[in-house]
């Protein structure tokens, strides 16, 4: 995060809206991007659905999105943790390390 904060103008569903962020435009940009198009895919799919409930079934889709992307990153920790710990068995006992210290390159 900067340390200067970011007022954005986006536009989420033809609504105007004055984001306050940490983060930098262009990322305010892209989520307000992201919302956005989760809203008009729940609207597509069900045309005389009330706004409220098309941001709260878009809000569930996203974070749907978030937990699933962290459980599989979380997988990919575990199984390269798992390969470490294998790897760390083939080296010589000099160069496996202690608790995650590996040996220096160079």
């Amino acid at each position: 995060m900067s340390e200067k904060r970011h007022a954005v103008k986006v536009s989420i569903v033809g609504e105007e809206f004055t984001i306050r962020s940490d983060e930098t435009p262009e990322h305010t940009r892209a989520v307000a991007e992201h919302v956005d198009r989760a809203i008009k895919q729940v609207l597509n799919t069900s045309p005389v659905i009330e706004m409220q409930k098309a941001a709260i079934l878009a809000a569930l889709q996203i974070t749907d999105q978030l937990l699933k992307s962290r459980a599989a990153r979380q997988d990919v920790e575990d199984e390269i943790d798992a390969l470490s710990t294998e790897v760390r068995r083939w080296l010589p006992p000099a160069k496996r390390g202690e608790s995650g210290d590996y040996p220096a390159v160079g």
